[in-house]
This record gives C-alpha cells, structure tokens and sequence, in this order.
C-alpha cells in the first residue's frame, strides 16, 4: 500500500486501566522509532494508568485535551474489554478521534472496543483469536490473519502481533526499507519455543485449558456485544 500519511505523522495510542501492555508498547516502540512520527499516549486524565499486569504508563493528554487532528488512532486490548466496549466516554472519544484519522488501528480486543465504537462496521478486521467472531455482533466482518488492512482500518491479532502490527504499519507510513530497517534495529527475528501459537496449532487438552482460563474473560465481552446487536437490529 502506498503511503498516505503525510511525513510529519501524529498518533494517539489509547490507555484504559488494565489494558494489556505489549498490545500498546509493542506498536509504540516500532512506530516511534520512525522518522517524523509522534506518539501520544491517550487517556481520560493524565493519572497513571495501570495494565493488567500493573505497568503503569503515564498519558500525555487527556481526552478532552485532545483536537480531533490524529492521523493514526491506536486501541490496544485489554483483560477490561468488557467495561470498555460500554464506556460512553472512550467510545464517544474514539468516534471522534476516528472520524477524521488516516488510519483507525489496534491490536487483540482493541479492535473490540472499535467496534463498539461503531469503527468497524463493514471493515474486515481481526483480534485475538478467542474473541475473534464476537465482531460480527457489531457488524464488523471478522477474519483469522494475524494482520488485517482493510481500506483505511488496520487491525492486528493478539498480543505479540503487535510488533508484527508496528511494523506493517510502519511500512505503510514510510515504505519497506524503512520498516526493515527498523525490525533489524530491533532485532526481531523471532524463534518461539514452541510453534503452538494459534489454536490451530495446538493439542486438544492445550487448547481445552487455554478456552478454560480466557472464558471469565471472553464471557462478559461476548454478552456486551450481544446487547449492542440487540439494540441495534
């Protein structure tokens, strides 16, 4: 795809209590690496806001901080999926952000909350896989890549495809060899003990005690995307 995003490129990265931290450092530290790249990290106040795994990041703005002049809009997911695709103030935040972006991205449930937000209707996009088809609840048309453009949406899977995201991206925004180089800089050659990394891969009683322990997690966000397909057939 060629670039679209003018050189000097800004990019709001949305923080949420208890969002995942490699699903937004992942993408930042690839795509604040890029020349002419600025990154904000986005919140409803500039408090600390603490991960699932209590990393705290600090925002630099707030929401209402915020001109509605982004070129790239950035939701990573989080174990708070389920509160945040019913959050009124994110998901107004994010329509608003979105509505005039380049580009409207995330990585794993990120696209969820997109999607709530109303983002996603008609795009194909994909998340992590356990929460992948709930989706097409919110009229989003899901897929199983690792990575989705679909026109200006672009949408990673989960977790770890956030560095595979952040480099994509980077290429869409400043070409191949600059992506490339990047990924070199880096040192991203990834070699992964064990090639069970999509359930497709993985021994029933593997897969059987993963669907186990997401469930808590999946169950809430599967109900709220319910509610919303109600109410809007």
């Amino acid at each position: 795809m060629s670039t679209t995003v003018a050189d000097s490129t800004r990019i709001a990265m949305l923080a949420y209590p208890k969002f995942t931290a490699l699903d937004l450092i992942g993408p930042h530290q690839v795509l604040a690496s890029l020349p002419g790249v600025h990154v904000d990290v986005v919140a409803k106040t500039t408090e600390p806001v603490v991960s699932d795994r209590q990393i705290s990041i600090i925002p630099a703005k707030s929401f209402s901080a915020c001109e509605a002049d982004y070129d790239i809009l950035l939701v990573p997911g989080g174990v708070s999926t389920h509160l945040m695709v019913e959050d009124t103030e994110t998901l107004k935040f994010l329509a608003r952000i979105g509505d005039k972006a380049a580009y409207v991205t995330s990585v794993c449930t990120g696209s969820v909350i997109l999607a709530a937000a109303e983002l996603l209707k008609g795009y194909r996009a994909t998340s992590h896989w356990a929460y992948r088809e709930i989706l097409a609840d919110y009229g989003a048309i899901p897929s199983q890549a690792r990575f989705v453009v679909d026109r200006n949406r672009v949408t990673g899977g989960g977790v770890t495809a956030g560095v595979d995201f952040g480099l994509h991206l980077a290429a869409i925004l400043r070409g191949c060899d600059v992506a490339k180089m990047i990924q070199l800089i880096f040192e991203y050659d990834p070699k992964p003990p064990f090639d069970v990394g999509v359930p497709e891969k993985a021994a029933p009683e593997v897969l059987a005690a993963a669907v186990t322990r997401l469930e808590p997690l999946v169950a809430p966000v599967r109900e709220a995307a319910r509610r919303f397909a109600a109410r809007h057939q």
